[in-house]
């Protein structure tokens, strides 16, 4: 009977230190699971943070790539507006040189046709056939026939001629801003005698045309020219007579002085 009791209570012993051992296998197995799954948690968090500081440096990359284009932008809009601004001061400037030498201009106009319209009253005694005054180009042509001022062939100015260019005179004297140039013209008859051809003809009638002027009327010879043209500027055809006689001419060409005008052209 005893024996009975000894054996059974081996049996629950033993019985106790088994559960006791699979309680603790399964315990342990749990706990490994745990740690394997929390290891794996942290290789995959430490996975999402690498991935993480990755696409962090790619951003912080782009936004440096981004922030340098825009300076760049920046700098070469910078650099176009400084170039639009002193283009459009330029212009201005432009603008406004063109616009006082339209002024200049108009106001020489004015003054021309102020001259045309003196001469015309001071030379209004004449006939058109003798004498004609004229506006072009912001100049005034008075153009005097042969037969107003010389004999044919002849470089000396006649009394009627010395009479027109008196009267000239005045207006040129109370006209200090004007410049002359006294220009002779012949038709194309070879010239004979007294002078060795058209063109010697032509700058001595003009030259004879300054000489009075200057020292019997006393205009400044410093405003003056005397030039010859010959044959080679005819008004009319030298196929006939009317057109030759057109054609033996002086022209007084006044024009006011462009002093104003190149200065502010050479302003620059």
């Amino acid at each position: 009977m005893n024996r009975s009791k000894y054996l059974i209570l081996g049996l629950v012993v033993v019985l106790g230190i088994s559960m006791q051992s699979c309680v603790s296998n399964k315990k342990y197995k749990e706990a490994t699971s745990r740690l394997a799954g929390a290891q794996k948690q942290n290789r995959d968090l430490n996975e999402n943070i690498e991935n993480l500081r990755e696409r962090l440096h790619l951003m912080e990359s782009a936004n440096s790539s981004a922030a340098a284009e825009i300076d760049a932008q920046n700098a070469d809009l910078k650099a176009k507006q400084s170039q639009l601004d002193e283009s459009s001061q330029r212009l201005t400037e432009q603008q406004e040189k063109l616009k006082n030498m339209q002024a200049i201009i108009d106001k020489q106009k004015a003054q021309s046709e102020l001259l045309r319209n003196k001469m015309a009253e001071a030379l209004k005694g004449f006939r058109s056939d003798q004498l004609t005054v004229t506006q072009k180009d912001g100049k005034v042509y008075v153009s005097m026939q042969e037969s107003l001022l010389f004999p044919s062939g002849s470089a000396a100015v006649n009394a009627e001629g010395k009479n027109a260019l008196s009267k000239l005179a005045e207006v040129l004297n109370s006209n200090p801003d004007i410049n002359i140039n006294v220009e002779g013209h012949t038709d194309s008859v070879p010239i004979k005698v007294r002078f060795e051809d058209n063109w010697a003809l032509s700058v001595a009638r003009a030259t004879s045309i300054v000489r009075i002027l200057t020292k019997d009327y006393s205009v400044d010879p410093l405003r003056i020219i005397a030039s010859g043209r010959s044959q080679y500027l005819p008004l009319e055809s030298n196929e006939t007579a009317e057109g030759r006689a057109k054609n033996r001419r002086t022209e007084i060409i006044l024009e006011p002085k462009l002093d104003a005008l190149m200065d502010l052209l050479q302003a620059d």
